[in-house]
């Protein structure tokens, strides 16, 4: 007899995707769409000098590095679809600090149900399209004219529009798999930007081996076993949860008495996943930015002392970083949860914390335990962003640079949350197949 509370094993999964035609179909959705981005990244923009931007892009280690992570190498190969899902997700950022701050954008979220959801899509969509304008005009203007055969107004225009298109659809293409695929559509496309990247990554890495000798061979093993810990470490943390005891009252129901139920308030420990990475890590990177496009070598020259990773006051760029993480988690952690909602929430469904007093008591003894819980993710976020790219540095292998705590954190987190998403498709499946029999 199958137990119906226990999940299906790695080899149910399989064979119940191999049956199930719903499944299937939003699999090779899914997997058409990955396939059809992917190709996109190599349309080239045209007018531009490649060999001199790909050779600017790779010995450029601030935001571009990252940024080309992320678009799958389509920065440095400068394809139509180099900006990506960026924009959307940058409009995403935005369309949630604004929901926090303007009334009317929360009570869409909070009070209109899935009509207030849309809403809210459609305006990320219009900012999402004005973002992708503003980093294309001034991708193409500040950093672009440098390497284009002919420069000017007509350039910036032409490559302006190709970039924002592009990104516009890479937009629609993760809107459509989020829908009738399986997963996120943006988290599965940096995913796959990620991954694109790791073949060669490894393979300069395996150039350098047969060069170098035993040595450097000693510190890629060692670098390797880092990188193993630090995913075991994000999955316990992407994973971990502090589970608050919670008891209904008995109520009654017609003339039934219903028991007291009891059941359980889970606070993850890391509430902002890899967003307070990228944001400690963009406003880290502005200096470096302001650096290039000024031509200040006076300010050029302290940002890469001490807000490099690789610079001589490294300890200075390391607690910055860290300090900004930290700051980061707890403001999105704030807003991702408000404990006065869920004590309001908890009276309303009269339900209570054993021991702790309904309503102010109740919000005071959510937060405490919010704040303590985000400290602790927090801190392993800021060791998590710093360590591997320490170890980089320190023994030299520059072959994985870029793929650091960022890519790392989207990996694991987004393996995880598809394949939740797949094992609960299977359940449904299952459960429907045994009511029809």
């Amino acid at each position: 007899m199958i137990s119906r509370d226990k999940a299906p094993t790695a080899q149910e999964t399989f064979m119940q995707m191999a049956q199930a035609a719903g499944l299937r179909g939003r699999l090779l959705v899914t997997v058409g769409i990955l396939i059809l981005v992917r190709l996109g990244i190599f349309l080239p923009v045209p007018g531009i000098n490649r060999a001199e931007f790909a050779k600017a892009i790779s010995s450029n280690n601030s935001i571009f590095g990252l940024l080309d992570i992320f678009s799958g190498r389509g920065l440095s190969t400068l394809g139509v679809f180099a900006l990506g899902i960026l924009p959307f997700i940058n409009a995403s950022i935005i369309i949630q600090l604004l929901t926090a701050a303007i009334p009317s954008l929360e009570n869409l979220q909070k009070n209109e149900g899935e009509a207030g959801r849309r809403k809210i899509s459609q305006i990320t969509r219009y900012v999402t399209v004005g973002w992708a304008i503003v980093q294309s005009v001034a991708f193409s203007a500040l950093f672009l004219q440098q390497f284009a055969l002919n420069p000017g107004p007509l350039f910036v225009a032409e490559t302006a529009i190709a970039l924002t298109a592009g990104s516009m659809f890479v937009m629609w293409a993760s809107e459509l798999i989020t829908e009738r695929g399986i997963g996120n559509g943006a988290s599965l496309l940096i995913f796959l930007n990620i991954v694109a990247s790791l073949p060669k990554s490894l393979g300069d890495t395996i150039d350098l081996v047969q060069v170098g000798g035993r040595e450097i061979v000693g510190r890629v093993i060692v670098l390797v076993l880092v990188f193993l810990v630090t995913i075991i470490g994000i999955v316990f943390v992407q994973e971990g949860t502090r589970r608050i005891p919670i008891i209904s009252a008995r109520r009654q129901v017609g003339r039934r008495v219903l028991a007291e139920q009891r059941s359980f308030l889970p606070l993850r420990l890391n509430q902002g996943g890899v967003m307070p990475i990228i944001f400690a890590a963009a406003i880290l990177s502005l200096p470096l930015l302001i650096a290039n496009f000024t031509k200040n070598s006076d300010l050029a020259n302290i940002v890469n002392t001490y807000l490099s990773p690789g610079g001589s006051g490294a300890w200075v760029y390391a607690l910055v970083y860290m300090v900004s993480i930290i700051f980061f988690s707890y403001f999105y952690s704030s807003l991702i949860l408000n404990p006065v909602d869920v004590a309001q929430n908890l009276k309303k469904m009269g339900s209570s914390i054993p021991g702790i007093r309904p309503g102010k008591a109740t919000s005071e003894y959510i937060e405490r335990v919010t704040n303590r819980l985000t400290f602790l993710g927090a801190l392993f976020l800021g060791l998590v962003a710093i360590i591997p790219t320490a170890v980089e540095s320190t023994l030299n292998v520059p072959t994985f640079r870029g793929l650091g705590a960022t890519s790392l954190l989207i990996l694991v987190g987004v393996a995880i949350d598809t394949a939740k998403q797949i094992q609960t498709y299977v359940i449904s499946q299952r459960y429907e197949g045994m009511v029809k029999q």
